[in-house]
Order: structure tokens, then C-alpha cells, then sequence
């Protein structure tokens, strides 16, 4: 600072005002109560009687004696395993339909993005109704062609495929990112493509997918993260049943902070998801040197 010039201490000063409202609501409402969970994991605390000191107690019951634990972990794995993939897949067939320069395309567009922004409860209820077993519209459809549905969410067999057929009603935010990243993939590639006489598979397969890598990475990564904070469907429709097949790890840690009132339990497992969330990141971003491409890495490769 005391190397600086009048004018720019002055500057730099006019910019820490500006970005004070910002830094005092990070700092008391995300890195002050975030600081404040970690303290709390490590007490026994029902809200109601004074915190007593329990030291890693939380954690080593969570680990090695609540079978719970490991069965929501189980259920939000499993659903991420297969509902990213599924997402990303169906995320960008859709962005690549409509990429087309058609008449109207901008309005399909914001019909199929709507979805994303929808309140979650309505949709959950919403989700009741289409997977009804006896009046659901998908067992309608089902009938139709001589297939009997089941009850999807009173059934531990199809409960799961049902909730994971339910997370393609918010593709639409990945959507739109592929879409950008499509428009955003120079046309003198593909006339370089077309030249060398590739075919519309062929520059695909070597101008659009590997464009495409970093806008793959982006939204697995956000997939990752938000397949593994599940909440609102399973609390509305099913609240972790039938017998703890829909237990999601947000539930769990929901019931455990607000149903059962053991908030030092309930901090343990969010400061668990943490760590879980920031591997897989790592993970995934590690991964990434071998399979993400950028327009420059192309450029001097052709």
C-alpha cells in the first residue's frame, strides 16, 4: 500500500466499497455459519438443552454404527451413477435438435428450458400424479401396449428408475449450456471438415464432440454436485420410503437436524457431503487432462 500512488490507493479503496455488501453477506451468512457447522459436529446438540462436547463421537457412530448412514449414501450414489450420465446424454441430443436453424426455434427452446425453473415442490407433485399406479399417465401409456405398470413409488424395484426418470424434467439448464457451446464451435472448422470430405458423422465425431469436451466437464461436474444434494422429491413424494429405498443423503441429514433434533449429527454428515462432493471433484478434474479438449490444443494439432 505504501508503494501505491494516491490515485490508486484511492481506486483501491473506491473497490473494496463496492464489493463490501458482498464480502459482509459471504462472510456472515456462508463462511461464518460454514465455520461454525464444523464446531458444531463435534457437539451433542438437540436446539433445545446446551451443547455438550463429544468430541469425533458423531462421526465414529455415523461410520460404524448407523446402518442408515450407509444406506442413504448407497441411494444417492446409485442415482448419480445413473441419472449424470443419463442427463448429459438427453441433455445434449436435445441441444443438438434444436441447433437447428429452423422458423420458431427460439420458442421450442424456451419451452424446453421452462421446466429448469420450476418450483420443486410443484413438480413433485406433479411427478405423483404421472407415476400414479392406478390412474398415473404412465401406466396409461403403459396399458396401451399391454404392459402392466407397477406402483412405482410404493415399490422398491421401480421406485428408483422412477425417480431417476424424473430427473430429465431439469435438463433444460445443461441444455442451454450445450446449446452455447454448440453456436460456439467456429464454422471454419466444419468447412475445413467438409473440405477434407468429412461427412456430418465424421465432423462430429472430430469438431463438435471434442469442442464439446469442456462444456462436458462443466456440466458433469454440476451434475455431480447436484445429483448428490437430492432433497425435495424424496421429502415430498416418497420421505424416504418404501423402507428406505428413496433415503437420500440430504433427507437423512434433514430428519436428523430437524426431525430428531441431533444437529451435531446433522453438521457431521453435511461436512461428510463436503468432502465426498470435493473428492469427486478432484477426481473428475484430474480426469479431465485426458479427455477435455480446447479450440487452441485442436488448432495446433490441424
Amino acid at each position: 500500500m505504501k508503494q501505491m500512488s494516491r490515485r490508486a490507493r484511492r481506486e483501491f479503496w473506491v473497490a473494496m466499497l463496492f464489493i463490501s455488501p458482498w464480502v459482509v453477506g459471504f462472510t456472515l451468512f456462508e463462511f461464518g455459519p460454514l465455520i461454525a457447522s464444523l464446531g458444531i459436529s463435534l457437539f451433542q446438540w438437540d436446539l433445545i438443552q446446551a451443547p455438550s462436547w463429544i468430541g469425533l463421537d458423531n462421526y465414529l457412530e455415523l461410520f460404524a454404527d448407523d446402518p442408515l448412514f450407509w444406506q442413504a449414501l448407497k441411494v444417492t450414489s446409485v442415482y448419480s451413477l445413473f441419472s449424470v450420465p443419463i442427463g448429459l446424454l438427453f441433455a445434449l441430443l436435445l441441444a443438438l435438435l434444436l441447433n437447428q436453424p429452423l422458423p420458431g426455434i427460439a420458442f421450442f427452446r424456451t419451452v424446453f428450458y421452462l421446466p429448469a425453473v420450476v418450483s420443486g415442490v410443484a413438480v413433485a407433485m406433479l411427478w405423483i400424479w404421472v407415476f400414479n399406479g392406478e390412474f398415473g399417465i404412465v401406466n396409461y401409456l403403459l396399458g396401451i401396449v399391454g404392459i402392466e405398470g407397477p406402483n412405482w413409488f410404493f415399490d422398491k424395484s421401480w421406485v428408483m428408475p422412477a425417480f431417476i426418470l424424473m430427473s430429465l424434467w431439469g435438463i433444460g439448464g445443461s441444455m442451454i449450456i450445450f446449446l452455447a457451446g454448440l453456436q460456439g464451435v467456429p464454422q471454419e472448422l466444419y468447412d475445413a471438415a467438409e473440405v477434407d470430405g468429412a461427412g456430418r458423422l465424421r465432423q462430429f465425431q472430430h469438431v463438435t464432440w471434442p469442442l464439446l469436451t469442456p462444456v462436458i466437464f462443466f456440466n458433469l461436474i454440476i451434475g455431480i454436485i447436484a445429483s448428490f444434494q437430492t432433497f425435495t422429491n424424496s421429502y415430498v413424494i416418497t420421505e424416504g420410503g418404501p423402507a428406505n429405498a428413496t433415503l437420500f443423503y440430504v433427507l437423512y441429514l434433514y430428519n436428523n437436524g430437524f426431525k430428531f433434533f441431533r444437529m451435531g449429527k446433522a453438521a457431521t454428515m453435511a461436512w461428510i457431503l463436503f468432502v465426498i462432493i470435493l473428492a469427486l471433484t478432484i477426481m473428475v478434474l484430474r480426469s479431465s487432462r485426458i479427455w477435455v479438449f480446447y479450440e487452441t490444443e485442436l488448432r495446433e494439432e490441424a
